[in-house]
């Protein structure tokens, strides 16, 4: 049973960063496809970026890109979210998730990050709160 661990959540500034951690102790990361997802308070969760197994292909929503990096640390299997300029609409609970092994890819990894109610997507971490304000 994969366990996956969130860490790197605060209360930062507008503008501000914070970078979030994604760790599977006792597994192997590389195995599977990684997404990052938030919910805010009242709101239905979101996929924020994705990253797929095999050649790590990253995709980003709309609502992140250009702000937020998403990366995969094979030599200490972990896969961070670097989040800049921070917004106060990022404020969500952040979760950290991963795919079903895939024998073979047949939709972008985008479709991963569109689909968090997926039954494709049984591994989440506990979540870690994320709270930009002044």
């Amino acid at each position: 049973q994969l366990q996956l661990l969130e860490s790197g959540g605060g209360l930062v500034q507008p503008g501000g960063s914070l970078r979030l951690s994604c760790a599977a102790p006792g597994s192997i990361m590389d195995d599977y496809a990684i997404g990052w997802f938030r919910q805010a308070p009242g709101e239905e969760r979101e996929g924020v970026s994705c990253i797929t197994d095999r050649d790590d292909n990253i995709y980003y929503s709309e609502s992140v890109k250009g702000r937020f990096t998403l990366s995969r640390d094979r030599a200490n299997n972990t896969v961070y979210l670097q989040m800049n300029s921070l917004k106060p609409e990022d404020t969500a609970v952040y979760y950290c998730a991963a795919e079903v092994p895939l024998f073979l890819r047949t939709m972008p990894i985008s479709a991963m990050c569109d689909a968090p109610d997926s039954i494709d997507i049984p591994y989440w971490g506990q979540g870690t709160q994320v709270t930009v304000s002044s």
